[in-house]
């Protein structure tokens, strides 16, 4: 595959897993952990002093994250297709944001890859920049193939998402559609939060590889903030998922000590 390798040794128990529960749909488990605001805010705006650079939440977790799973907890950086299991090259990390703050505006879905070595203002460089194409109205790729799917009959845009499952299912799929697709990366990020909402338990898509979606929600009147993460089991075990997750929450409530601007 151009966006993965296979993994093999696999204990037989594991390795059988995407035959038995062949959809993320059933594969599913669901995890909230509750991450402590008070201890986030103050490395905000010190971050935001220093490098000038309008640091947030969504930020932090996306640094937290491409080092987790770069580094730290490299086998959730793993995907199920067609009934095996891949290690992903890199770490790709999708995000949604609003083209504008109104009912009327629309939610993109943008992707990107990031580097374990990148300190916070390069994280925040990437991820806004990627955002301000669609708040300008720019099309890329995806939006382009998608407009040129729809504009087909509905019976040949069937055939032509079966067909992308069956490339894909083999190996076959162009990586130029991967790297410009969302839906084909290490995890997806929901901030929520940033808009006042609180965040659901999301399901997890059967389009593309993502095994993993995280959910954050607005903080609470006690300062607490929730993460709500959905996870595909058949990519790792139970005791290393919840380990990363921990991870994650420790890095957040200690940012000092764990990122660099």
């Amino acid at each position: 595959r151009p966006d993965g390798d296979r993994v093999k040794g696999l204990p037989p128990v594991h390795a059988i897993m995407p035959f038995l529960f062949p959809t993320r749909t059933e594969s599913v488990v669901y995890y909230e952990q509750l991450v402590d605001g008070a201890r986030i805010r103050p490395f905000l705006e010190k971050a935001r002093a220093t490098t000038g650079a309008k640091v947030n939440l969504l930020h932090l977790v996306i640094s937290a994250a491409s080092r987790i799973l770069a580094v730290e907890r490299p086998r959730m950086n793993r995907f199920v297709v067609g009934g095996r299991i891949y290690q992903r090259r890199g770490v790709w990390i999708s995000y949604s944001a609003k083209t504008q703050k109104t009912d009327d505006g629309a939610v993109v879905a943008l992707k990107r890859r990031y580097e374990p070595a990148w300190g916070l203002k390069q994280i925040v460089d990437v991820t806004d920049g990627a955002v301000s194409g669609p708040r300008s109205g720019k099309k890329d790729t995806s939006d382009k193939e998608l407009a040129l799917a729809l504009a087909l009959p509905a019976f040949m845009t069937a055939f032509f998402v079966w067909l992308l499952k069956t490339l894909d299912k083999y190996g076959l799929m162009p990586r130029t559609m991967i790297d410009a697709d969302p839906l084909y990366a290490s995890m997806f990020i929901a901030n929520l939060g940033s808009i006042g909402m609180d965040a659901p338990f999301h399901h997890l898509y059967e389009w593309g590889n993502i095994p993993l979606f995280v959910a954050i929600g607005k903080e609470r009147d006690d300062g607490l903030i929730p993460f709500r993460f959905t996870f595909d089991e058949r990519v790792e075990d139970g005791l290393y998922a919840m380990k990363a997750i921990a991870l994650l929450k420790t890095w957040l409530e200690d940012p000092d000590a764990h990122f660099t601007l």
